[in-house]
């Protein structure tokens, strides 16, 4: 692998120099021999950004993603590390099924994959999956997750939070009452939902999850991490929670930073996702729980669909949009453009703090000589209108499209290797 060096580079916290990689780690720059050079005047040099929540769709749907095809749009969206959901087919739920995806992504991806294994048997919320052979195995599984699937029974829940505590791992929710918003909902329940004549999906069907799983969560002493929050009533739950001491973390998607319920006006099924866009009184909330901490990071829910899965109606069409080379510029967009996050912040919340979420030694680490070599170099002034059809995905559900948005990832090393450059 050949040295890296990256000249006049702006850090996070206004410092500048010059930053040099050898041997996939950060090394000083007088130490690079025949390096390859990057001119960095006028950028910001950031620790790689870490994904929490990606749907890679290998194995079972290679028609809408690959680990080759979602970690080449990772690295272009400044991501060094994706956590991949259990989800697939079959599904992550054994030693074996955890070292394939662990394996194949050592072949073929362009950021460290994080093997998430499934909290049940299947996702059908019932047995346990092998929770404890997963995280033995050679993929060395931390988090656990029935993402797109609630685990609706508590005594699963909360059998689930004890025994991942034993090997200090983390439960992911995906916090939705199916008694309250059943899979048929589409929409949020308001008087847009009424008017379209779509199934309606409360806020409560969030927060009443929530509230569970954080009293569960202090009952078993376990972790618990919550995906794409998206209600002010869980926003509020969530900052109760913390201030008890109870050990829960929370992410909060790009879309529902950005997007709201006037999308769907037009009943185009890229807007369809599941939780679903939401009213301004709940994206304001969403923002101001990023910017406080209470919501601690940013995850994209990235979710690849086919062109045939998203062309029906509204109600049926399989819901989901990818996202994960527009996240930081919708970041950008939202919340540092308007003051409510500087550029050491959003480290924190898009690098530091996902990658604390499964104990990482290797991503979310300062940028100083002998630690990994992962770092994203952006410009904090560079727009550009979004064209789907320029995405490294293989989907094409891109909610963006069309949209005048920061563009603000220049490149992006990943263990001392260049995965892109604009």
């Amino acid at each position: 692998m050949r040295d890296l060096l990256i000249t006049g580079a702006a850090l996070a916290d206004g410092t500048t120099g010059d930053v040099g990689v050898r041997d996939g780690v950060f090394v000083a720059a007088g130490d690079v021999r025949d390096p390859e050079r990057i001119d960095a005047d006028g950028l910001l040099v950031l620790p790689g950004l870490v994904d929490p929540h990606t749907h890679l769709r290998e194995p079972g749907r290679e028609e809408t993603e690959t680990v080759a095809t979602g970690t080449a749009a990772a690295a272009r969206g400044g991501f060094t590390a994706v956590h991949a959901m259990a989800n697939l087919d079959p599904v992550t739920d054994t030693a074996e099924a955890a070292e394939y995806l662990a394996a194949l992504a050592a072949r073929t991806a362009s950021a460290e994959v994080v093997v998430v294994g499934s909290v049940t048997k299947g996702l059908g919320g019932e047995q346990l999956s092998e929770m404890g052979l997963m995280h033995a195995s050679a993929a060395g599984v931390r988090m656990f997750s029935d993402d797109g699937r609630c685990v609706m029974d508590p005594l699963v829940m909360r059998r689930a939070l004890t025994y991942a505590k034993t090997f200090d791992a983390v439960i992911a929710q995906h916090a939705q009452d199916t008694r309250l918003a059943g899979t048929g909902a589409c929409c949020h329940e308001s008087e847009i939902s009424g008017r379209l004549g779509l199934p309606g999906w409360p806020a409560q069907a969030e927060s009443t999850i929530i509230a569970r799983d954080v009293e569960l969560a202090e009952l078993a002493g376990g972790r618990l991490h919550v995906c794409h929050v998206s209600t002010a009533e869980g926003v509020e739950v969530i900052r109760w929670a913390k201030r008890r001491g109870i050990a829960v973390t929370a992410e909060v998607t790009p879309h529902h930073l950005y997007l709201g319920t006037r999308e769907v006006e037009g009943y185009d099924t890229t807007f369809k996702v599941n939780p679903p866009l939401r009213t301004d009184e709940h994206i304001e909330a969403v923002r101001g729980a990023l910017a406080d901490g209470t919501i601690d990071m940013v995850g994209t829910d990235h979710a690849p669909h086919a062109r045939e899965d998203k062309d029906h109606p509204f109600d049926i069409a399989l819901p989901g949009m990818i996202g994960l080379e527009q996240a930081l510029g919708v970041v950008v967009e939202t919340m540092v453009d308007t003051g409510r996050l500087d550029w050491p912040t959003l480290v924190e919340r898009m690098s530091f703090a996902p990658a604390r979420l499964t104990r990482s030694a290797t991503q979310g680490r300062p940028i100083a000589a002998g630690e990994p070599a992962n770092l994203v170099l952006v410009d904090a002034s560079a727009r550009s209108v979004v064209d789907r059809d320029a995405s490294a995905s293989k989907s094409r559900n891109n909610p963006y499209h069309g949209r005048d948005l920061p563009d603000p990832v220049v490149a992006t090393v990943w263990a001392g290797r260049v995965t892109h450059r604009r």
